[in-house]
């Protein structure tokens, strides 16, 4: 994907994996969901330039009406691009579920064309954690390069 950040190599490390971790618990407890009552905080680690990056988080907020919904990896996404991040180097999501959940379709698909091999971390609050690849989560996502006319 044309100016993504590198991917770090291999997982990403212990510290900064929880501090990611932390800023989407925070943004959890924001979430506005009066309908489905699943909270869901998202952290994304950005290349700023920076040498511990900058984390820029979202949450869940849900309508009345379903689709004007939007999911806690697409608030943080847009609010890092809004702030001229588009380097995103790792994702982490928290959510007070027992089994930790993984971005949704749509949530892959917008994350992917950020950083097509980035770490995703899910967290939930009892402590169960699982991670992922976004590569591994969406094995033939469609990018930029798809629209290439031949």
């Amino acid at each position: 994907v044309s100016g993504a950040a590198t991917p770090p190599a291999g997982p990403l490390d212990a510290a900064a994996e929880a501090r990611l971790v932390r800023a989407a618990e925070e943004a959890m407890r924001r979430a506005y969901a009066p309908y489905s009552s699943f909270r869901v905080g998202a952290a994304l680690l950005c290349d700023d330039g920076t040498p511990e990056g900058r984390v820029v988080s979202g949450c869940n907020v849900e309508n009345a009406s379903y689709p004007a919904s939007i999911c806690a990896e697409r608030s943080a996404v847009a609010a890092a691009v809004s702030m001229g991040l588009r380097h995103l180097v790792a994702v982490a999501i928290v959510t007070e579920a027992e089994v930790p959940s993984s971005p949704c379709g749509i949530c892959r698909q917008v994350l992917v064309e950020f950083a097509p091999r980035m770490p995703v971390t899910s967290a939930t609050t009892a402590g169960a954690v699982a991670r992922w690849t976004m590569d591994a989560l969406l094995p033939a996502p469609f990018v930029p390069d798809s629209l290439a006319r031949g």
